[in-house]
């Protein structure tokens, strides 16, 4: 299982405390990141089925990732097999069919009225650019899609090199990547889910929301 520690220079953890008054977060002790200062809870039921329809397709990644993860630890154990080859090419087809359309609609849709929200509500940094807590998702974003795409490229090298120390040097790459991928994905999840999602029903208005929801089932129909 990927680690769940996070650098403590993360934007989300360091625009997460507002208030003076509250626990001050030490560098040398941060929180774990499961557990960031900024989750707020509300009851994923209540929220507006625009939301709910973000977090079905992170239902359907995160099953994904758990087979892509258990077919990394079968490459450790057995080496390539059939089986994998099928978990692998199942997870690369649901990371293009919907992690990448999922990432477009949050990217074109929500992202820019709930920034436009943040900044009005003061939950930014304090440079001359204001930064959100959507500038590293949107910057998890991009990572991922470059890893993948590392991932793909290594596992398609691999299976082409004839060398057999050559081969295991460029899988033990391939894998050390897809960890690195799985850490990133699951906590990109998690932070939308329990911050980004919740921040977005608090103070989006739902005629907006329903608006969004609206165009992206226009543009699934085109």
């Amino acid at each position: 299982m990927a680690d769940k520690n996070l650098n403590p220079r993360d934007g989300l953890r360091r625009n997460a405390v507002k208030d003076s008054s509250a626990e001050v977060l030490s560098p040398m002790d941060p929180p774990d990141a499961y557990a960031p200062p900024g989750k707020i809870n509300i009851d994923p039921e209540q929220m507006h089925p625009f939301l709910k329809t973000l977090m079905a397709d992170h239902a359907i990644i995160k099953e994904s990732l758990a087979d892509f993860e258990k077919a990394i630890l079968s490459i450790k154990q057995s080496g390539v097999t059939k089986e994998v080859n099928r978990r692998l090419a199942h997870f690369f087809y649901t990371f293009n069919d919907i992690f990448i359309p999922h990432d477009k609609m949050e990217e074109r849709r929500l992202f820019p009225a709930l920034e436009k929200k943040l900044i009005e509500k003061g939950e930014h940094s304090q440079g001359a650019k204001p930064a959100t807590a959507l500038d590293v998702m949107e910057d998890d974003h991009l990572k991922a899609v470059q890893q993948a795409a590392v991932i793909f490229n290594f596992f398609g090298l691999a299976s082409r090199l004839g060398d057999e120390i050559s081969r295991n040097l460029v899988m033990d790459a391939a894998m050390e990547q897809a960890n690195q991928f799985i850490e990133l994905m699951q906590l990109h999840i998690f932070r939308e889910d329990t911050i980004i999602f919740p921040l977005a029903h608090k103070y989006i208005d739902s005629t907006q929301l329903t608006k969004m929801q609206q165009e992206i089932q226009g543009d699934v129909g085109n």
